[in-house]
């Protein structure tokens, strides 16, 4: 019995029959089609790299040939958990640039866990030599380098999934096929969007001398090069916009994305946004802890909202989305979903996340897991090498993932502009304004070159 067929064995074991098969459906998974070894390697060896890197090794005969990370204790201590975790029981290559890896390997596919100021170009080269790509989201840091990223996908003919895994989240997919495309909203005519977490790194740590471990520089790339004061991961990178887009392109990338595939809407009409640096003023970090940004569509607004400070507006619900529609409204979130009907006559629905920690055991001693997000990754690996061999687009398409990468960082401009923003992605342009169409291209630092969405 192949590997796929087990899988699908324990998945039904574990979860209800009726998600399971619904889940397995929705992604054509009735028919399990065998696979052949696949040569994978990671770049940014991290935390949510390596967990993406298990997740693969967990679903799909797979031999991860290479690693590349600039921190060469964390290059090490990937390499050797690796070696634990893959039916070969070998070590990985190791790299310290990705580049030099690309050219020494054949490789099916790239898993990229690397800060979002890497993504594009790592995808790009990637996609280039040859490899299908699974990249995290936000996808890139600037609109045009996601233009670039599509480019690319197109041109070389690979698959690029993008880390957008709540369109393989169990008990999400029940809730778009069971409530949203059954009906039961009726007429949608609102979105509220949101994240309360105090999330934001906001420390004054001192300048120090780069350790000889790290490759400071090699981590900076195109990025612009700040005084180096500690380690970058874990996440006191994302507190800067030098390396991102702050909170919205970290999380409302997730849940504006998740809306787009409930609704299936495509890029907003046009996007506006306020918001600043309101209550943490203390540290050196330079993100937003408070925004709101209006994504306009056709009878529609879909409305963020974070705050890295104070309470939730619902603790059930503090990073999520509410879809309202005449006959009900659907709150969901990473964990549950709730469906409160208007008027009597219709009961409400109530699902919980789907746990798989029976099946695989192993993600109850793997260090910072999210449980709650395995079994999503997993089917989302499943529909990634699916769309592989079907030669097909996978769900979370690299188009679909620069549509919510890209409205985020629209929302940045708006909010840093003053103004609403309108993008064509057919002239690639902002309407009517020069200025914030300069913005749509962030300056590289030297020798890196930006892409070319012409040219790649």
């Amino acid at each position: 019995m192949n590997h796929f067929n087990i899988n699908r064995r324990r998945f039904l074991q574990g979860a209800s029959a009726s998600l399971a098969l619904t889940t397995l459906g929705a992604y054509g998974m009735d028919i399990i089609h065998p696979q052949q070894t696949r040569k994978v390697a990671l770049i940014g060896t991290g935390w949510y790299g390596k967990s993406d890197l298990f997740r693969l090794i967990q679903v799909a005969p797979v031999e991860v040939v290479a690693l590349c990370d600039v921190d060469k204790n964390l290059l090490n201590a990937a390499g050797n958990l690796v070696k634990q975790r893959q039916k070969s029981g070998k070590v990985p290559k190791l790299y310290g640039d990705y580049r030099k890896m690309l050219a020494e390997n054949q490789l099916d596919i790239v898993l990229i866990g690397s800060p979002d100021h890497w993504h594009a170009l790592q995808a790009i080269d990637a996609v280039k030599a040859g490899a299908h790509v699974y990249v995290q989201k936000p996808i890139s840091v600037d609109v045009m380098e996601g233009e670039a990223m599509v480019a690319a996908a197109r041109k070389y003919n690979r698959v690029v999934q993008v880390g957008t895994q709540r369109k393989s989240t169990p008990h999400l997919i029940d809730a778009k096929k069971n409530i949203v495309d059954a009906g039961l909203l009726g007429k949608v005519s609102h979105v509220e969007m949101c994240c309360y977490y105090h999330m934001r790194a906001n420390g004054n740590p001192a300048v120090e001398p780069v350790p000889d471990f790290f490759d400071y520089e090699m981590w900076t790339g195109p990025a612009p090069l700040r005084p180096y004061d500690g380690l970058p991961h874990i996440r006191w990178w994302r507190t800067f916009m030098e390396y991102g887009n702050g909170i919205m392109g970290d999380m409302c990338v997730h849940m504006l994305d998740s809306v787009r595939w409930m609704l299936n809407l495509g890029w907003p009409k046009r996007i506006s946004s306020t918001g600043g640096i309101y209550v943490q003023k203390e540290g050196k970090s330079n993100i937003a802890d408070t925004q709101t940004a209006i994504f306009e569509y056709d009878g529609l607004n879909c409305v963020w909202q974070h705050r890295s400070w104070g309470t939730p507006a619902d603790p059930e619900y503090p990073w999520a989305f509410k879809i309202y529609g005449d006959k009900g409204t659907l709150a969901a979130s990473t964990m549950q979903y709730d469906f409160i009907p208007e008027g009597k006559g219709v009961e409400k629905i109530h699902k919980d996340v789907v746990y798989e920690k029976e099946k695989y055991p192993e993600d109850l001693t793997e260090e910072r897991i999210e449980l709650n997000a395995a079994p999503a990754t997993r089917l989302h690996m499943l529909d990634f090498l699916k769309a592989i061999d079907e030669k097909s687009k996978p769900v979370a398409d690299i188009e679909q993932g620069h549509i919510s990468t890209a409205s985020c960082i629209l929302a940045n401009l708006s909010m840093k502009t003053g103004r609403p923003l309108v993008y064509d992605p057919k002239k690639r342009e902002v309407t009517g304004d020069p200025e914030a169409t300069k913005l749509l291209q962030r300056a590289y630092r030297g020798p890196w070159v930006h892409p070319n969405p012409e040219k790649v």
